[in-house]
């Protein structure tokens, strides 16, 4: 396979059904069959080519996973309605009461809410760990472990998880590695790494566009299937469908993704650097200053560049407020949550997107009161955007 993964996503051709450059959209709900015998095989097993309810699987769903599979190199992999439907399926496919799980403790607020909060009352828990201390990993995995969870660039502390060796502790105790790399598409191959399933959230980077909610698991066609399953599976019988319409506009998106991000990185570098110069506490990978700075460089893509995403640390949440408050004001970007935007987006982590978990908990991993978080977006004259940012750092602090 071609290690390149823009040119697989663009070997990977779909015609529409009038010869159209774009697939055809399915609308349809349902299908209509020619036989009872082939209604039949679809509720025992897939048939490709063949298409049983739309909950299950459409034709649109259909071809957008395909070139999220071929991008990520898995066998195959299924489109959700969000990130977190992508998530919580996958999760509930594998584990069962009584099972444990070992998750990252940098994590999206609404991963560790489910984590922490939702799935105790099924019984099944987690252990929240240092994910980069491979000692502390071993040391909380016991007979109820099921799977090894983390982020390949973790919510908001980017934090990069070491997911070759993170895969040997996997097999040592037959555990599955779970890694969600929706900070990282292209810049970071999961599955190649040896993450046995990889989950996105395709709202961020991979649509780039703001104006869909959706997500994706890439992983071999044995566990796709498993959630497809019409009598015990997660996708089928939770129902996190993918509207077709917004699968095929995220399909065009996925196109330009490698155009994409090798902006957002070149412009989240040259504004990291200028925060770092002016003393502020900066947590950006591609900095050298980042404590897995070396290990990021030996396991990324280096074409597409360290990401768009930053933190840094303005000390205090008041600090942060009126920071972000002033750069909306100067047209920086917006005040927003999310990321992976052609606009730059900033939001303060410990007050929005990780507000799920505790201070007391924030504080331990690291998170102060006052980080704000970048997405970097695709502006093109990057340096007239940090003189801005300058401009309303020396108004505010």
């Amino acid at each position: 396979m071609n290690n390149n993964p823009a040119r697989r996503i663009q070997d990977y051709q779909v015609f529409g059904e009038f010869g159209e450059v774009n697939p055809s959209i399915s609308d349809g709900a349902t299908f209509t069959f020619l036989s009872a015998e082939k209604m039949m095989e679809l509720f025992k097993t897939e048939v490709e080519g063949c298409f049983l309810y739309s909950r299950h699987l459409n034709p649109s769903d259909y071809y957008l996973g395909q070139a999220l599979a071929n991008m990520e190199g898995t066998e195959t992999a299924q489109v959700m309605a969000s990130g977190m439907g992508a998530i919580t399926t996958t999760i509930t496919q594998i584990v069962n009461q009584g099972d444990e799980i070992i998750s990252s403790r940098t994590i999206y607020g609404g991963t560790y809410a489910f984590f922490k909060n939702f799935l105790p009352k099924f019984g099944v828990n987690t252990r929240f760990v240092d994910i980069t201390n491979m000692d502390i990993i071993r040391q909380s995995i016991n007979e109820k472990t099921k799977i090894i969870y983390c982020e390949s660039i973790s919510n908001p502390l980017l934090e990069v998880a070491n997911i070759p060796e993170l895969r040997k502790i996997a097999d040592e105790f037959n555990l599955k590695l779970i890694v969600d790399n929706t900070f990282s598409p292209m810049i970071i191959a999961p599955y190649k790494l040896g993450a046995h399933i990889v989950v996105y959230s395709l709202t961020k980077f991979i649509n780039g566009m703001n104006d869909a909610v959706a997500g994706a698991v890439c992983a071999d066609h044995d566990f796709i299937a498993s959630l497809r399953n019409v009598n015990n599976g997660s996708a089928m019988l939770l129902g996190p469908t993918l509207d077709p319409i917004r699968a095929s506009m995220i399909m065009k998106n996925l196109h330009t993704l490698h155009v994409r991000l090798k902006q957002h990185s070149r412009n989240a570098m040259y504004i990291a650097e200028n925060l770092e110069k002016l003393n502020f506490r900066v947590f950006y990978p591609g900095l050298p200053s980042h404590p897995q700075h070396k290990l990021m460089k030996s396991i990324m893509n280096p074409n597409y560049g360290f990401g768009g995403m930053i933190t840094f640390d303005v000390k205090t949440q008041e600090n942060a407020q009126r920071l972000m408050e002033k750069m909306q004001e100067l047209k920086v970007g917006y005040f927003a949550v999310s990321l992976g935007f052609y606009k730059t987006l900033f939001s303060s982590p410990g007050s929005s997107t990780s507000s799920e978990i505790p201070p007391e908990e924030q504080e331990a991993m690291g998170m102060t009161p006052g980080l704000v978080r970048f997405s970097v977006g695709l502006d093109d004259d990057i340096e007239e955007t940090f003189s801005r940012i300058k401009q309303a750092i020396d108004a505010v602090l």
